[in-house]
């Protein structure tokens, strides 16, 4: 019986690691306004959010580091579906805290970005803070580094879809659908 309960109690354990966790900015949340340093094909610029959803939905995803197995998947993920996402309106904005001294080279590094869409500097995670996103893992939090953490912002401010989840494979298609469904009218 005590057996039995271990193992219940282990593989509960398992089934809530394995899971993805919620991002704790909610739908309808007004999304921190920021502005940082970033790069888009090598090319240094400062990035507005404010200016950035005047054209339309921003998909602003958070990764822990540049040259990182994951982060790297991720950045080119997102280079392959931007078009797509400018087909609906959108713009894509990558931001981190982890090794900024390489993100120029990373905005253009056609296995990462590609020059598709601009990566910002977030020194000490404080944008990360301000969205819930930095890094946790196994129950221990890392305030210096941004975790990976996916929002789809409409055009007024408010964020329409969250998604957080250390595995960098879904965030195109999450965010990617709630993009198009704001499109369709079915988010304000």
């Amino acid at each position: 019986m005590l057996r039995n309960a271990l193992l219940a109690t282990a593989v509960a354990a398992i089934a809530v690691a394995a899971s993805p966790a919620t991002a704790k900015l909610a739908d309808g949340t007004k999304a921190p306004d920021f502005t940082a340093p970033a790069y888009l094909a090598g090319n240094a610029f400062t990035y507005k959010l404010a200016d950035g959803l005047k054209k339309g939905p921003v998909v602003l995803y958070f990764f822990p580091s540049a040259y990182t197995s994951g982060c790297n998947v991720e950045a080119h993920l997102f280079s392959e579906a931007v078009d797509e996402f400018k087909a609906n309106g959108a713009t894509v904005i990558g931001v981190t805290s982890g090794k900024l001294e390489r993100l120029a080279e990373f905005s253009k590094d056609t296995e990462s970005c590609g020059g598709k869409f601009p990566v910002a500097a977030d020194p000490g995670a404080a944008i990360a803070k301000r969205y819930d996103a930095p890094l946790s893992r196994n129950g221990l939090s890392m305030p210096g580094l941004s975790g990976r953490v996916s929002y789809v912002i409409a055009p007024d401010g408010s964020v329409i879809h969250a998604y957080d989840n250390l595995n960098p494979n879904d965030h195109v298609e999450q965010t990617l659908g709630a993009v198009k469904a704001w499109k369709a009218g079915k988010r304000k």
